[in-house]
């Protein structure tokens, strides 16, 4: 189980809402952070440990990426102190093991992006949203893709 105590997100958000008073926290359709509104969109529910993470977003600073692979060091930092820092002082405890399936959804999304559409083979960003293949030399552009369905337009 990934929590040893079940608040739903809304108490947890009201929690939040009054320790972090520089973040708004606002029912949505799914868990993420807008910097530029400094505010956290979560569902209704017991995923509290989303909540959590969104959260550590939040007061890491995490505001922008330019390479996927920067990302990955976001979202690793952010379960990080969800874990550690949030998951402590709120008595949540998140396993690592709920972690690590979170972390995998983007591995798997940053591999799929890095597949040459022409030959398959792993390629390399070469600038933001776009990649380079080492074995057939093809150049292709993906979209941002992080909820909707991955394109890749070859370049």
């Amino acid at each position: 189980m990934d929590v040893t105590t079940m608040p739903s997100t809304s108490s947890l958000a009201a929690s939040l809402a009054r320790d972090f008073k520089e973040i708004t926290f606002l029912v949505g359709d799914d868990f993420w952070w807008s910097p530029n509104e400094k505010t956290i969109f979560y569902k209704n529910g017991k995923d509290i440990a989303s909540l959590l993470h969104e959260t550590s977003h939040a007061l890491l600073g995490h505001t922008s990426y330019t390479r996927d692979i920067e990302l990955i060091e976001l979202e690793r930092a952010a379960w990080s102190n969800a874990r550690m820092v949030l998951g402590k002082k709120y008595k949540i405890t998140i396993s690592e093991e709920r972690i690590e399936e979170a972390l995998d959804s983007y591995r798997d999304w940053l591999h799929a992006r890095s597949n040459c559409p022409t030959c398959k083979a792993v390629g390399h960003q070469t600038k933001e949203n776009t990649y380079a293949c080492v074995a057939c030399h093809r150049n292709w552009r993906v979209n941002d893709a992080k909820t909707c369905g991955l394109r890749r337009y070859i370049i």
